[in-house]
């Protein structure tokens, strides 16, 4: 099963796409797989919270897991942090993301 989620790219533009759910992939891994983020500037540490190039803004009420210890330590270590930050990486594409909105944080380069 897919589920819509709006994804709004560095330049401003919005993105509907359909993300599956049974595939076992992460947010991070749709943005990429949909090349809505130039190559070598999202997802640089391979999805390990390593890095905080992936850093995403929700913007929907939809429920997301809890940050873990990994995903926290990097975001308050990363750029352009807000209350509503999350790393893409983290965010395991599930059917509860059904009409998730979300952003590209900008590129740290």
């Amino acid at each position: 099963m897919d589920v819509k989620i709006t994804i709004v790219d560095r330049e401003g533009t919005s993105h509907q796409v359909d993300a599956p759910t049974d595939m076992a992939m992460n947010l991070m891994e749709v943005i990429r797989s949909y090349e809505l983020a130039p190559e070598g500037t999202i997802g640089i540490c391979g999805g390990m919270a390593m890095c905080a190039s992936c850093q995403c803004y929700v913007q929907s009420n939809t429920p997301l897991p809890e940050k873990g210890d990994e995903e926290e330590a990097m975001l308050a270590e990363a750029f352009y942090v807000e209350d509503n930050s999350r790393l893409s990486c983290q965010l395991p594409i599930t059917e509860r993301m059904e009409g998730l909105k979300i952003e590209i944080a900008p590129s740290e380069e």
